[in-house]
């Protein structure tokens, strides 16, 4: 007769036998595709090691490094909304406002060295106009319109998302001022969102001009904006620029507070 006790405990010890070995196996596959993954984070993390810090590590010296252990409170910066305006060459403003015209300061900018002018001007496309629009200076070399994805509805036109200063194909405007007007075959553009950061900041946060960054907006409608310019200068001041389309659309308004997640 057979002992179904023994039995029993046969089998049990057969089933626990078997995913004792189940176990080390995955536990081994674990291990390997670990170490896998680890030497492969590590070159890519060598690849990413600029020529001048490579040097510095073969010297056997420590490259200084912000702490990226930074709180949250730490990681955020002001926010600065952009309506829509412009930015004038020299001959255009003499064009626009009489020969000798100088741009008339009327407030300052967040960042340093930048103004808003008491001129404005008119803004002119296929459908329509948008009046009153300020000017900002000092001048540019190139003529520049800033406007939004919702201003180009109304103008009539189709302006290119582009990071500022890179007007090559962008749309053409016609702009009236007080004494006369200029059409330009290019330079509006709806700018792509963007931090300036002082060269101080860019330490903190371990970044480097044209870093493109990951911002999170709080509160009842927030979002993450993705692809932000990282713009660094001795001469900035930190702050993140998004147009008013996207800070209506989350209900941004200037001073906020946004959170870099880089």
């Amino acid at each position: 007769m057979v002992n179904k006790v023994a039995l029993v405990d046969l089998v049990t010890n057969i089933i626990l036998e078997e995913l004792k070995q189940a176990e080390k196996k995955q536990g081994e596959i674990h291990a390997a595709d670990a170490a896998r993954w680890g030497n492969r984070r590590i070159q890519r993390e060598d690849r990413q090691i600029p020529q001048a810090e490579r040097q510095i590590l073969s010297e056997g010296r420590q490259i200084p490094r912000a702490d990226k252990r930074v709180s949250q409170t730490d990681r955020q910066i002001p926010v600065g909304v952009s309506n829509r305006h412009v930015h004038l060459s020299p001959g255009h403003v003499e064009i626009l406002f009489g020969s000798g015209t100088q741009l008339t300061r009327s407030k300052e900018l967040s960042q340093p060295g930048q103004y808003a002018c008491q001129e404005t001007l008119t803004l002119v496309g296929p459908k329509g106009v948008l009046e009153k629009v300020r000017v900002m200076g000092p001048a540019r070399e190139y003529t520049q319109v800033e406007i939004s994805v919702s201003d180009c509805f109304k103008l009539g036109i189709q302006a290119p998302i582009r990071d500022s200063g890179d007007l090559e194909c962008s749309a053409g405007i016609t702009v009236v001022g007080t004494v006369g007007s200029v059409t330009i075959s290019q330079g509006c553009i709806i700018a792509r969102r963007h931090i300036h950061m002082h060269t101080g900041d860019a330490v903190r946060f371990c970044l480097k001009d044209g870093d493109r960054i990951a911002v999170r907006a709080h509160g009842p409608r927030g979002v993450t904006y993705s692809d932000v310019l990282v713009r660094v200068s001795d001469k900035y001041r930190l702050e993140m620029h998004v147009d008013l389309d996207e800070a209506n659309a989350v209900g941004l308004n200037n001073g906020d507070l946004v959170e870099i997640l880089c």
